[in-house]
């Protein structure tokens, strides 16, 4: 109902569309100069990225130690002091390995030639690489027949032996001194840079807390607060929860390759943990390494193949095992989003960036969540629906694809019954749909389109009504009650009544779109039991009622999706009680559930229903008919008529 009354207030015209364009353009301006910003001052801003993140992954820590009475400075010391020894243990390790790999790889040379002398056998036997070859050297040759100058005569001169050169360096020791320490120092100035840091900003914690709460949102500390728990919470529990799959995951990558004989397998397992912080991608390049490496070690194919079953194996056993037990991959981005900030971190930042993109990506969402200003950060990248079910539903019949509405009902039915979601997300859909009829932004083709599609999601869902309405007879047979399944908590399943020897008549009321409700409707009374017929509106016109199957059916029902068509209801209601007197007819009007004004007595109904659970509780009541009263200028004519003299009798 919500993105319904938004649709009303809208102008019909298409300066509508303007709304959202103007505010994004000033957003996109200020979004590259962030982005500009950034890349200029990365040699600033990528050691604070890190030491913001680590100080997210090192506060639990902090916090469990002060729970057990360390006061704060011990506590933030050897957390930090731990962290950074752990840290430098890693890169001391890293660094050694790849200086002994360095170091055999030309023993690896001759392995490399015979399995590309291989490849070319195969080729060779099949014609390919000859065939390969010849078509790049005619390519080739006709190339340098394109661009070759024609060379004029000239005198030859006789060829000139080269003469020897030798250089010599002159740099003086100073020089060299420096050429070797400055390229070192700029790591270890880093590092110091970060360590201090993180050390100021978990000292100071609280109190950036409470200044970050005075510049951003001290108008709103609620929403302030919850942002800065949400961001807390996902960036610090996703850094420490995956730093243990991964150690969990590398141990046995690094055993694993040891027994497989890959050199240096210490190496591919800590890189296969660090790696791993990069979701998709970085299993992928952990997994790549070791196996060239194995091309190239061994003469055959098989250390190749044992290697990349091992990953594929740790690879199922985490995803699948690990990570679901320990914290469920709850990052809030969608997988497309983790993709897209690993490139551009990377082309920020280099590899670095690629390591801590996904955390740096979910503080961008949980800002995006929690500021209106950043909203859109959230619609990108977050894993959450942007659009309400109805609103899907909708622009998916819109698109006339009934079998992808129909995917969404059926997980939607998983956990609720058929008059929750035709309650909650069909007739709502249908109600943005007769808005924009009322607008004059719909045209008659998508009108039908609209009701078709809705007809066909309907029918669609019959074998789901079939279950329902077994499970029903079931119930009835255990003379038990329905109840509500585990869903969502904000929809309240009603009990319904059974319909059982029960006979209806459901109709649309104006248009195509009530013709829909008025199936929707039919199908929910058809699981409580009762029979059910459904016609088109257009019967209600002329003398089209009389054809209906009045004499057969206890009540008839219409639907109007426009609470501007009283009068309509009103002419329905009496043409169908003229038509059989002792006939129940109901009103499904679903909008007009906060029109008070609206009673079943000022339009000659029965009863009006504002949903469809109400009208299907009125419809199975047995409730007598109300009798049609004549209009007050029909008791007028009425009471003014002569009467007619009385005969004498002889």
């Amino acid at each position: 109902m919500a993105a319904t009354d938004e649709a009303e207030k809208r102008p019909a015209n298409a300066s509508g569309a303007g709304d959202y364009v103007r505010p994004f353009v000033p957003t996109a301006v200020t979004m590259v100069g962030v982005v500009a910003i950034l890349y200029l001052g990365r040699e600033v801003f990528l050691p604070l990225a890190i030491a913001f993140l680590l100080t997210f992954a090192l506060a639990p820590i902090v916090s469990a130690l002060r729970k057990r009475s360390i006061p704060k400075v011990p506590a933030v010391v050897v957390t930090v002091t731990l962290a950074f020894l752990a840290i430098g243990l890693f890169s001391f390790v890293v660094a050694t390995q790849v200086s002994n790999l360095a170091q055999n790889i030309p023993t690896y040379q001759s392995n490399i030639l015979e399995k590309v002398r291989s490849l070319r056998e195969v080729g060779a036997n099949g014609g390919i690489i000859e065939r390969l070859s010849n078509a790049v050297e005619r390519v080739g040759a006709e190339l340098q027949r394109g661009t070759r100058v024609p060379e004029q005569a000239e005198p030859q001169e006789p060829a000139r032996e080269p003469l020897p050169v030798e250089i010599v360096s002159r740099q003086n020791p100073v020089e060299i001194l420096k050429n070797v320490i400055v390229p070192l120092a700029a790591p270890f100035a880093t590092a110091g840079l970060i360590i201090i840091v993180v050390i100021f900003m978990l000292l100071e914690r609280e109190d950036l807390r409470d200044r970050f709460i005075r510049l951003v949102g001290y108008s709103d500390l609620h929403r302030t607060t919850e942002a800065l728990q949400d961001a807390g919470k996902r960036v610090g529990r996703y850094l420490l929860m995956q730093l243990v799959v991964n150690t969990t995951y590398a141990i046995p990558i690094t055993i694993g390759l040891w027994l497989i004989g890959i050199p240096n397998a210490l190496l591919w397992g800590l890189l296969a943990l660090v790696l791993r912080f990069v979701p998709y991608i970085g299993p992928a390049i952990a997994m790549l390494l070791p196996m060239l490496l194995a091309l190239a070690v061994a003469p055959g194919w098989s250390m190749v193949l044992w290697t990349a079953g091992l990953f594929l194996v740790m690879e199922l056993i985490s995803n699948n095992i690990m990570e679901p037990w320990l914290y469920g991959s709850r990052t809030g981005l969608s997988s497309l989003a983790i993709i897209v900030a690993a490139i551009f971190w990377t082309w920020l930042w280099g590899p670095l960036g690629l390591v801590i993109s996904t955390p740096l990506t979910v503080c961008l969402v949980v800002l995006g969540r929690h500021v209106p200003q950043f909203a859109f950060l959230d619609v990108m990248l977050g894993n959450e629906p942007v659009l309400e079910p109805h609103a899907r539903l909708y622009q998916r019949l819109l698109a006339g694809d009934p079998d992808e509405a129909t995917d969404y009902a059926e997980e939607f039915l998983e956990e609720r019954y058929l008059v929750d979601y035709y309650d909650h997300i069909g007739i709502p859909a249908l109600l943005i749909g007769e808005t924009d009829r009322q607008r004059g932004v719909m045209t008659d083709e998508q009108r039908r389109q609209i009701a078709a599609s809705a007809l066909a999601l309907v029918e669609n869902l019959e074998d789901v009504a079939q279950e329902e309405e077994e499970e029903e007879e079931e119930a009835a047979e255990e003379a038990g009650k329905r109840t509500a399944p585990s869903g969502e908590d904000d929809i309240e399943t009603p009990d319904l009544p059974d319909g059982e020897g029960r006979s209806l008549l459901c109709l649309g009321g104006r248009g195509e779109l009530d013709d829909a409700a008025a199936a929707m409707l039919a199908q929910v009374l058809e699981v409580q039991g009762a029979e059910v017929a459904t016609a088109a509106h257009a019967v209600l016109e002329g003398r089209a009622v009389s054809s209906l199957p009045l004499a057969d059916v206890d009540t008839v029902i219409v639907a109007f999706l426009n609470t501007a068509s009283l009068a309509h209801a009103r002419h329905a209601v009496r043409r169908l009680k003229r038509a059989r007197p002792a006939l129940r007819v109901g009103i499904l009007m679903p909008r007009a559930d906060d029109e008070k004004s609206i009673e079943a007595a000022s339009i000659s109904a029965d009863f009006v229903a504002f949903s469809i659970a109400g009208a299907v509780k009125e419809g199975l009541d047995d409730k007598p008919a109300v009798k049609l009263k004549a209009t007050t200028a029909r008791l007028t004519r009425r009471k003014t008529r002569p009467k007619k003299p009385v005969a004498e009798t002889a």
